[in-house]
């Protein structure tokens, strides 16, 4: 892109943190050699761990596939879980007396109430006993953790702040294969696995963030437009969250750009452009004219050169990837992030706002899904209750997080202060609103995830659940993590710049 001078450039609502990753990532260049090095050796102990996971009579099937699916290892074993699970039962009376009453005895088998609170969190509408088992439990081992050692005492405190079921699987593979490495019961072979799984993947993301890295400095949009977070990697880790596995390369950095994207528009409205200005950049941006931007400012030709630069690319990939049927679509999704009017409380959430920010990051990666067809596009633009689900969700945790830097200055309402202001109440009783619309919005998502058949391919499905669970941690306890990147350093350094000792 042409350098653009930049005049007259007031200062911004609010001042942001300045990346903290820098150029860490540029200078990284894959070594095929070691990747074949480590797929060779994966595939060796793959063979091993398939002779355990296929042995006719295995008195610990289920605590061996919930080991394989928490390293991370699971999509090397896909067709072997579905044929073992298709042999297991999930029962929960087990643990409950004729008064259906928890035993008394579960109170000490620490184990027992960990794998018991992991299972009820996939509850849905009208388990009563599942909510009684989320109370029980997580009371028990809130009460027993500080008594509790590793690698015991890890995995309750990991639980409770991510239950499985909520959480990111490649982070939640990372820290396990830590856990699992204190465990005096491991098994060398699945743990060796993990550990060369891991940096073989890790290598890939690596890659990926070196070509994106290349691709965002193109635009030099930290001096240009320095209104704007810069959080290139913050961004990249949606796209982890969205699909970790290998094959997966294109989709990730291309919902990294589609999140970037997004952060761009947010904080071109909401942190520096007055209503006038925010009118007319929705204005030429409906209108997709360049010829509209002469009558603009120097930062908003630079804002919407980007936005442009986006599509454009994006129709060179879809055309690439034979998917020309999904560019009007992405370019629908892209004028419907443009809409910041706020309506009421209930009319915001059955808006398509709502779903706007899902349907930019689900069409902007759809090019490089093998899988999508037009049928898959529009499936999700019919707006199933699973889409709407997941939007609204993502939605709740981002409304905890972001409430403060959306509300800069007090001068534009949010979904929070809608809510206080239609309900009357104070803040931290919208904050208690907000999780209960969590709790609800995740036992609607469970409903149509375990009770519910779908057209599209289950991936897919899958894509909307990681979209809740990548929204959970980015706002986890009502933060901001890509305001404040601090939020999110353990988890970047983790997946991203410390490799594994094997």
């Amino acid at each position: 892109m042409a350098a653009t001078s930049i005049e007259n450039l007031r200062p911004a609502k609010a001042t942001f943190d300045p990346s903290l990753w820098g150029d860490t990532f540029s200078a990284f260049s894959l070594d095929d050699k070691v990747q074949e090095t480590y797929a060779e050796a994966i595939e060796e102990l793959r063979k091993e761990a398939k002779k355990m996971l296929m042995a006719p009579k295995s008195s610990k099937l289920l605590i061996l596939i919930d080991t394989i699916e928490r390293l991370g290892l699971a999509y090397h074993f896909e067709k072997e879980i579905q044929e073992k699970l298709q042999e297991i039962l999930r029962v929960f009376e087990r643990f409950t007396n004729k008064d259906k009453k928890f035993e008394e005895t579960l109170i000490d088998n620490v184990e027992g109430l960990l794998n018991l609170y992991e299972a009820a969190h996939i509850r849905i509408h009208g388990e009563d006993i599942l909510e009684e088992v989320v109370a029980f439990t997580t009371h028990h081992l809130t009460r027993v953790l500080p008594q509790l050692e590793s690698p015991i005492k890890d995995k309750v405190k990991r639980a409770l702040e991510h239950p499985i079921h909520r959480a990111v699987p490649i982070i939640e593979a990372r820290l396990y294969i830590s856990i699992y490495e204190k465990d005096e019961s491991r098994d060398e072979v699945l743990l060796k696995m993990a550990k060369l799984n891991f940096n073989y993947l890790q290598n890939l993301y690596k890659d990926e963030l070196s070509q994106l890295s290349v691709w965002w400095k193109k635009f030099d949009l930290k001096s240009k437009l320095p209104y704007a977070r810069n959080r290139l990697i913050e961004c990249f880790l949606w796209g982890v969250s969205f699909h970790f596995e290998p094959q997966y390369s294109q989709v990730r950095m291309a919902v990294a750009k589609s999140v970037k994207l997004v952060t761009i528009i947010d904080d071109t409205y909401d942190n520096y452009a007055t209503l006038e200005e925010a009118q007319l950049f929705s204005e030429i941006l409906e209108r997709c004219n360049m010829d509209q931007t002469e009558r603009v400012p120097d930062w908003m030709k630079i804002a919407y050169q980007f936005v442009m630069t986006i599509y454009e690319d994006y129709e060179r990939d879809a055309t690439k990837q034979e998917k020309p049927f999904a560019i009007p679509y992405f370019k629908e999704a892209l004028k419907w992030i443009m809409k910041r009017e706020l309506p009421s409380f209930e009319e915001y959430y059955a808006n398509s706002v709502i779903t706007s920010c899902l349907f930019v990051l689900f069409t902007g990666h759809f090019p490089g899904m093998k899988s999508v067809t037009k049928e898959t596009i529009d499936w999700l633009l019919s707006e199933p209750k699973i889409v709407i689900t997941a939007a609204k969700t993502g939605r709740y945790y981002n409304d905890l997080g972001s409430h403060e830097r959306e509300n800069i200055g007090g001068k534009q309402l949010t979904a929070m202060d809608c809510y206080m202001k239609e309900h009357g109440v104070s803040k931290q009783e919208a904050v208690s609103k907000f999780l209960e619309l969590v709790e609800e919005g995740w036992k609607d998502l469970n409903t149509e995830w375990v009770t519910k058949t779908h057209s599209v391919p289950k991936h897919i499905l899958v894509q909307l659940l990681n979209y809740v669970r990548e929204a959970a941690v980015t706002y986890n306890n009502g933060q901001d993590g890509v305001t404040n990147p601090q939020v999110l350093v353990p988890y970047i350094h983790a997946l991203f710049v410390e490799p594994i000792v094997v």
